[in-house]
């Protein structure tokens, strides 16, 4: 099977949706339909619909790149040594952030709603903690009055998505190698995996708490990047389908437009116009993903990458090339530590700011600038500089000689 090494642009994009959920949860501060940590006294409208263009394709698609490194991961370990290495590298930070973070947006909640709430962060937070087994949510395991995941939902899933990879993934790869022959010939039959990510959001609901998205559809692009992404056959065919999939995936998100304004639940009301804004919904996510893919792989630095220069192209100067290569490499191993830092950073610097007697725009502009200063100080002298906290934070140790730059 002709397969290609790991895509730079994907990495970059992955840090470009991490980084941008700092955007986008600042954003949610002034929205008027969102129970985010802090609200602030004046909402606008304009926030719902911005996010609706976020949530659509953000996620899905740091399972689908998640899914793809998988692949290369299980190629160079095995599915046992993947298994360890995922549950070090993201079962370790799940326990530490969960510890250490995840109390102080649930805190800063209950500060923002009721003044006369004065408990101490250290009081509040062995209440929090206090968790019982509750396997009805699955795979979220632990339930209590104040306890929650937060934004660590992400990476409880994608823990779980890795775990229940390991086992399949050779008859997946069997399977993908197989298809690629059959998807070059007919590359429409790419808009298949659009069905099922379809049925789940309309049959089974979507969840807010989610951004949006059926947590079990999430699963299903984690397998399709498994399994479809590597292939350079199928990699061909989604650059031929990349514009008119992004036009259909255009179209289907803006059908979705009168369920999700003009119903009361449309994220889990059993309706006909419900069922179908919903299967809407998940098949514009598929076709945006998809596009995005495809558009990304047809770019000339992409080509320029594998060594098939783009027409058009240009030589890009030696020192703008290796700063920005250095650029995106620091970024690249940061968007884990990146992810778990940004919503308790996003949330004290709301809490701070809601109280302010100034413009929507001014304190969002505030809230986003601040907050990426912070984690990114945070990141480089907090996190990446300690083989300790290194591990914390679930990345690898630096190489042996290597000083921080």
């Amino acid at each position: 099977m002709p397969v290609r090494g790991r895509r730079g642009e994907l990495d970059s994009l992955r840090t470009l949706v991490v980084v941008g959920l700092v955007f986008f949860h600042a954003a949610l501060v002034f929205s008027p339909d969102d129970d985010y940590y802090v609200k602030n006294a004046d909402t606008t409208d304009a926030i719902t619909v911005l996010a609706g263009f976020g949530v659509v394709w953000a996620m899905p698609m740091l399972f689908l790149v998640a899914g793809l490194g998988a692949r290369h991961s299980i190629r160079r370990r095995g599915a046992g040594g993947f298994a360890r290495e995922r549950l070090l590298r993201l079962g370790v930070p799940l326990v530490f952030a969960t510890l250490a973070l995840d109390p102080l947006p649930q805190w800063l909640r209950l500060r923002a709603a009721d003044p006369g709430y004065h408990e101490s962060y250290w009081h509040f937070w062995p209440r929090f903690l206090t968790v019982h087994l509750d396997l009805g949510d699955f795979p979220f395991v632990l339930a209590g009055r104040y306890f929650e995941t937060g934004h660590l939902w992400f990476v409880v899933l994608l823990l779980t998505f890795c775990l229940l990879l390991a086992p399949l993934a050779a008859p997946l790869a069997a399977a993908a190698e197989r298809s690629g022959p059959l998807v070059a010939r007919h590359p429409a039959l790419l808009l298949l995996p659009a069905l099922p990510l379809a049925a789940i959001d309309s049959l089974l609901g979507m969840e807010e708490n989610f951004a949006g998205w059926n947590r079990w559809a999430y699963l299903l692009f984690f397998l399709y990047g498994h399994a479809l992404a590597d292939d350079d056959r199928i990699r061909a065919a989604t650059r031929r389908l990349a514009v008119p999939v992004g036009v259909l995936g255009l179209l289907l998100f803006a059908g979705t437009a009168p369920g999700f304004v003009t119903q009361d639940d449309p994220f889990t009301a059993w309706t006909p116009f419900t069922l179908v804004t919903r299967a809407l919904f998940g098949a514009a996510g598929w076709c945006w993903v998809l596009a995005i893919l495809g558009l990304l792989d047809r770019a000339p630095e992409s080509r320029a990458r594998e060594g098939r220069p783009g027409e058009g192209s240009s030589p890009e100067p030696q020192e703008a090339g290796v700063s920005r290569r250095r650029v995106t490499a620091y970024l690249a191993v940061a968007a884990l530590p990146l992810y778990v830092l940004h919503q308790p950073v996003v949330v004290a610097f709301a809490y701070g700011v809601v109280g302010w007697p100034a413009p929507i725009v001014v304190k969002y502009a505030v809230i986003v600038t601040g907050s990426l200063a912070v984690i990114l100080v945070l990141y480089e002298y907090g996190v990446r500089r300690t083989r300790l906290t290194r591990f914390l934070f679930g990345m690898r140790a630096a190489p042996p000689g290597r000083a921080p730059s």
